[in-house]
């Protein structure tokens, strides 16, 4: 008689990347994005297809686990809210107004909500299967440490805000995780990040990413970036040795209010308005982007070095939305204050429904913990998603009438594609398990040659609909890193930015700094333009034959054709929507941009009959 299997379902919800994710004995069986499915970008609802989804790839039903997670402790949060408005009033009566509402309705009786919303999938035993709820900030520390392959290390969280922490300090030690350091809201940098998103024109939760692309195009050590960072430093932000701060609540107005900032304030202090969304960006978002990034590394750099010294140890675990900030990681990386960094590839809430199962798998039930050194982590490249089957493709060819070729050989597929590539065409890519997180990996992408001088261009304006400022990031086996980059580790999740080679790099021209952005942009800064920033550097996915052969090998089909190893990868998506999880996803977004051709396991579709004979010479 075999022992009966250990099952854990984790779910995230109710604010923004909602998601589940489920345990087997403590390995990770699958976790997903409900974005992925309802089409809704950042969806904060109920995960229900999340979960069914969980549910199936396990083989079981939601009575058949041994407890169901949430990520964080809605009352502790609630009590955060009725502490804020208390303190702030009467000046976020108006805020306090609209959000009693919607706490009453729901999120303050959250245990009926989700038994309303499991019930809708199946109905639960409330005596068999526990509900639990582990504070926001532990679920993130879970989510890093647990699935690490460190026996022990320093862990630090940095987010916007869980329930009252927003950035903490832990410590792990075989199964247990303990915290010994706090910030607590109203004061956070990811918050402050986020303000300056704001300001910037951009939409916070959604636009962190842009402000850190465009923070490259500010001028370093320029008057005006200096004098920006002086005046962040003296009147909105007071920074301590140890990474904590205190923001002035005075020039703020997200803890009472219905906008990140006072703009009044914000424009009388740095000479400017807030940029509208979509209006044209000046060299002082550019500057003020730059001002604010280097903060956040100078931040983040503290914390850390606060984190080695108060744990004593040299490996380090990182999780929160802050954790996303790939240039401020590259900066601890390369500032060497830990021997090893393993940040969680989901980062931000979604990643809070891995790390509340994993919480409640050692914590809870107190299994104990089996870290593998010789494996890069337990999160299986982050290849945890839905995958569909040659039939899937096959239906849908029929339905559409789509014109492809089916190659029965992967080499020979691969020989194909890479040429593809290698004659400038521009490919979807979509294979095996979708990834989890917000990045794509190499499963749910779209590939291009890197050498292209137009590629950037032709990408963000033609194909992803999207500013034409934004970078796209490299792809390269993780063996030879080292040929094209200033790194020579792993970043099998595209969480670390690196310089490219010095002897790949072309020098800038006289008076380049005092150019325009689309001047900036356009000139050609490398031998690999396209995954190549203003500054010349990258943020690199290595890839990883273990856990991604078939795209390992499409680099190496590529380099036996171009004599290079990289190619660019960007999300298989368009401005404003979820990364494609279907084949019909995958199809629909194909049709409807520039893209030439769609790969999807061995079939390769094309917008006419048959699929035109290329010059991998062509570059």
């Amino acid at each position: 008689m075999t022992n009966k299997k250990s099952r854990i379902l984790g779910i995230s919800a109710f604010y923004h990347d909602s998601a589940a994710a489920i345990l087997c004995d403590g390995e990770v069986m699958a976790a997903a994005q409900e974005e992925r499915w309802t089409r809704k970008k950042h969806d904060a609802s109920f995960p229900a297809s999340a979960v069914r989804f969980c549910l199936d790839q396990e083989g079981c039903s939601l009575n058949d686990l041994d407890a169901i997670v949430f990520y964080e402790k809605p009352f502790l949060k609630f009590e955060r809210l009725l502490e804020t408005y208390h303190a702030f009033s009467p000046r976020g009566l108006t805020s306090f107004l609209q959000a009693m509402p919607e706490w009453m309705r729901g999120k303050l009786f959250l245990k009926r909500m989700l038994y309303r919303s499991l019930g809708a999938i199946e109905k639960v035993d409330r005596e068999k299967v526990k509900l639990l709820f582990p504070p926001h900030h532990l679920s993130h520390a879970a989510s890093a440490y647990y699935p690490s392959s460190f026996e022990s290390a320093a862990i630090l969280t940095i987010d916007g805000v869980g329930e009252r922490a927003t950035a903490t300090i832990c410590h792990g030690q075989g199964k247990n995780i303990t915290v010994l350091r706090e910030m607590n809201f109203p004061h956070s940098i990811g918050l402050l990040y986020s303000a300056f998103t704001y300001y910037c024109g951009f939409k916070v939760n959604d636009g962190e990413y842009k402000l850190m692309g465009l923070a490259p195009y500010g001028n370093e050590g320029s008057s005006a970036v200096n004098r920006y960072i002086g005046i962040i430093k003296s009147r909105l932000v007071r920074i301590m040795e140890d990474g904590s701060l205190y923001l002035d609540q005075g020039y703020f107005r997200y803890a009472t209010g219905l906008r990140m900032v006072n703009d009044k304030r914000w424009e009388r202090l740095f000479g400017f308005p807030k940029r509208a969304p979509e209006a044209e960006i000046g060299q002082e978002h550019c500057d003020l982007a730059l001002a604010i990034q280097k903060i956040t590394e100078e931040v983040v750099l503290r914390m850390a070095a606060e984190a080695r010294k108060i744990t004593g140890e040299d490996r380090l675990c990182m999780a929160g939305g802050v954790a996303l900030n790939g240039v401020a990681n590259g900066k601890l990386e390369s500032a060497g204050i830990f021997r090893q960094l393993f940040i969680q590839p989901a980062a931000g809430d979604a990643g809070g429904a891995l790390g509340a199962a994993y919480a409640a798998h050692h914590i809870y039930f107190e299994k104990d913990r089996q870290p593998d050194p010789l494996r890069m982590d337990a999160l299986k490249g982050g290849y945890l998603g839905p995958e569909f089957s040659r039939a899937d493709i096959e239906a849908l060819r029929v339905k559409y009438q789509a014109a492809c070729e089916y190659i029965a050989q992967e080499e020979d597929l691969l020989e194909k594609v890479a040429a593809l590539i290698a004659g400038g065409k521009i490919i979807g890519w979509h294979q095996g398990r979708m990834e989890f997180g917000p990045r794509a990996l190499g499963a749910r992408s779209i590939l291009a040659d890197p050498r292209g001088p137009a590629i950037q261009r032709t990408l963000n304006l033609k194909i992803k609909f999207r500013e034409g400022f934004r970078p796209f990031a490299p792809v390269v086996p993780a063996e030879e890193v080292g040929d094209y980059f200033e790194y020579s580790g792993i970043s099998p999740y595209m969480l670390l930015v690196k310089k490219v080679r010095t002897d790949l790099c072309h020098p800038l021209p006289p008076g380049y700094a005092d150019g325009t952005l689309s001047e900036k942009l356009y000139f050609i800064k490398s031998s690999i333009p396209a995954v190549t920033h203003v500054d010349y550097s990258a943020r690199i996915q290595t890839v990883h034959r273990e856990t991604n052969e078939r795209f390992w090998k499409l680099l190496q089909a590529f380099k036996r054709q171009t004599g290079i190893a990289v190619l660019v990868n960007t999300s298989f998506n368009v401005r404003d929507e979820p990364i494609v999880n279907t084949p019909e996803d995958a199809y629909r977004c194909f049709i409807h941009t520039s893209m030439d051709y769609l790969v999807m396991d061995n079939y390769i579709f094309c917008k006419f009959e048959k699929p035109e004979q290329t010059d991998p010479a062509h570059t």
